[in-house]
């Protein structure tokens, strides 16, 4: 696809105004001019998003961080005047239990009665972990692995990985307590539930229950060795204050806008995108083939796949998009766009793709069958022969995933 089509650019122009309405360091500045805080203020920043939250703190609040500490993604960190420490998402490793013990002990060596401004954005379930005693790395990153590749959605899967932590499911808060604590945080979870951000370290697990899915034995040994949860009403929680600062509804609405100031119709869908992401885009694609011409559809959502034992490249929006580009193939003048507002689409550095209509032909072109590659969990090697995967980069935020389509 030419990269000086016009309407692509549009695309990536709709898709850039979305992310700079929910960037970490635009919500947290404007967050804080409203509600500035006590000084001074312990800081810790953990997600994706973590250094440009912590930048947008930065800016308001300057001397007033008495001490910091931000955790991120490998290759997020940015320069800031306090330590950064890359850790490893979305499968962790060592890098995250010694996030984990550094957290500790910048908590231990906190006043009691220190003030605390905690960031929260998507990627803390990995990037940071202390482990119950008994539990190896092998087993968490195992149980990591078998979560990935189960198919189940963000909330289920936090629901397990809170319960092997001592971080996870408002433990945190219990290290932290009696110290006053205001959480700033991006939803990247379904329905905006601050107890699954982060698998939830400052929030009581209100509904602990499995969700219902064949669990193997060494996931169900390692979930009934784990200690309790702090229940609802511990008194741990007494102190926390939780705020959102950046939603999926948010980008959206910027989104919308937009399309709009750009001469096209855009008409935003309300249903949050789940499920299956290959049967998903088959039947976004038959919406968007249905629409009249000059429309631009918008969605967000969060979809999952299925991983073979031996997957290929790419991600569930990868996987999306050529699926979808499986129903529009030789249709006519359309272009359908998945992405990651992070960055990220599963464990590689693409966002995700933009596809049209001839996308399978230059990908079959190229050697590759297109059913094949989307059972193989391998989008990913045909979309860049079909030159339609799409890099951003570190974003600075992470509200889940923007699906664009567009008739012209």
């Amino acid at each position: 696809m030419p990269s000086a089509d016009p309407h692509r650019v549009a695309l990536l122009q709709v898709f850039r105004a979305a992310l700079a309405a929910v960037h970490g360091a635009h919500r947290v500045r404007e967050y804080l001019r409203m509600q500035p805080l006590q000084s001074p203020v312990y800081l810790i920043a953990i997600g994706k998003a973590a250094c440009a939250m912590a930048g947008g703190a930065h800016e308001c609040l300057g001397a007033a961080i008495r001490e910091a500490l931000v955790i991120a993604k490998h290759g997020y960190a940015e320069p800031l005047p306090f330590p950064v420490l890359e850790a490893a998402h979305p499968v962790p490793d060592e890098t995250s239990l010694d996030a984990g013990e550094q957290l500790a002990r910048f908590i231990g060596a906190m006043p009691p009665d220190a003030r605390v401004l905690v960031l929260l954005s998507g990627g803390g379930s990995a990037l940071v972990e202390r482990l119950p005693r008994g539990v190896s790395l092998g087993q968490w990153r195992e149980l990591n692995r078998w979560l990935l590749a189960s198919g189940l959605d963000i909330v289920a899967m936090n629901h397990i990985r809170k319960r092997v932590s001592l971080i996870k499911g408002g433990r945190l808060a219990a290290m932290l307590a009696p110290r006053p604590v205001v959480c700033l945080a991006i939803s990247d979870v379904p329905g905006d539930d601050p107890g699954a951000i982060a698998s939830g370290p400052l929030v009581a697990e209100v509904a602990p229950a499995l969700p219902d899915h064949a669990l193997p034995p060494l996931i169900r040994g390692l979930l009934n060795a784990a200690p309790a949860m702090p229940a609802p009403g511990d008194s741990c929680f007494r102190h926390v204050r939780v705020a959102l600062v950046g939603t999926l509804s948010d980008a959206l609405d910027a989104a919308t806008v937009a399309a709009r100031d750009l001469g096209y119709e855009p008409v935003r869908s309300r249903e949050f995108i789940s499920g299956d992401a290959i049967e998903t885009g088959r039947r976004l694609a038959a919406e968007l083939l249905a629409a009249p011409p000059r429309r631009l559809c918008i969605w967000g959502g969060e979809t999952t796949i299925r991983l073979p034992a031996a997957p290929g490249r790419g991600g569930r929006n990868q996987s999306l998009a050529l699926a979808a580009a499986t129903a529009l193939a030789g249709t006519g003048d359309v272009l359908f766009f998945a992405a990651g507002t992070d960055g990220t689409d599963g464990p590689t550095e693409d966002a995700g793709a933009l596809v049209d209509a001839a996308t399978v032909a230059r990908g079959r072109d190229a050697g590759f069958d297109p059913e094949r590659a989307l059972a193989q969990a391998d989008a990913g090697t045909l979309l860049e022969a079909s030159g339609d995967l799409i890099q951003t980069g570190p974003t600075g935020t992470n509200v889940m995933d923007i699906i664009l389509g567009l008739r012209y």
